[in-house]
């Protein structure tokens, strides 16, 4: 088993030399934002899972073509959590979303 608390202070290290150092829109900080919501889905943390999933999304549709790989995944990401969270409906609302983009 990983250590989420070290990998989760190392994210936050990052967020902050990402917020400082870019864009307020680029993908590197929508990409460590979604790492950050690994961790927290893999703690079991759904809510700060989506969270974070949710606030790289919201930096990938600004920063990327609507048809982005990476938005795919984003997309993904969400539906995954709330399929963790047992709402279905919503799952496959993003897993649709996904399947547009591949």
């Amino acid at each position: 088993m990983g250590d989420y608390s070290k990998a989760l202070e190392f994210y936050e290290k990052s967020h902050q030399i990402y917020e400082k150092a870019l864009p307020s829109n680029h993908p590197h900080l929508a990409k460590s934002y979604g790492n950050s919501g690994q961790v927290y889905n893999n703690m079991g943390d759904y809510s700060k899972a989506l969270e974070f999933y949710e606030k790289s999304h919201k930096i990938f549709e600004k920063a990327l073509p609507s048809n982005h790989p990476s938005l795919a995944t984003s997309y993904s990401n969400i539906g995954g959590v709330h399929s963790d969270m047992g709402d279905y409906s919503k799952a496959l609302e993003f897993y649709e979303k996904t399947l547009k983009i591949d």
